[in-house]
């Protein structure tokens, strides 16, 4: 029992920091929606998407901050970060495409493809291991 106790308290943990992290990158698409309209794949709209995204890791950061919702918001952030992956392709693509991108743009455009897998992670504990409510 206390093995599972302490699951659900790091469960509980890592949603918090997910829902900040999620609800900050969520506000940052209705504020600066340029940037996120740039990365959005070929054949997608892209101020849609950019919106729907920033909806969607919004909504995703509140069902992580409520413990009734938890569970389903770890499974649904782990989805989201697997689904923005091409858009971070795309931009540490363009990055090393560009002339006018400096060497340290390229090198964080690239750097953080890798970072996705523990943000995966993360949202995959907590689905597992936030205490049932």
């Amino acid at each position: 029992m206390a093995r599972r106790t302490g699951r659900a308290r790091r469960a509980t943990r890592t949603a918090g920091v997910l829902a900040l992290l999620l609800g900050g990158a969520g506000v940052t698409h209705f504020l600066r929606p340029r940037g996120y309209d740039r990365i959005v794949p070929d054949g997608l709209p892209p101020r849609t998407t950019t919106l729907a995204s920033g909806v969607a890791e919004l909504g995703i950061a509140v069902g992580l901050a409520v413990p009734a919702t938890r569970r389903a918001a770890g499974w649904a952030a782990a989805a989201l970060f697997v689904a923005v992956f091409p858009a971070n392709v795309k931009m540490a693509g363009d990055l090393l495409d560009s002339a006018r991108s400096t060497r340290a743009q390229r090198i964080v455009g690239v750097v953080r493809l890798p970072l996705q897998v523990p943000l995966v992670t993360a949202a995959l504990r907590v689905a597992r291991h936030a205490p049932r409510r």
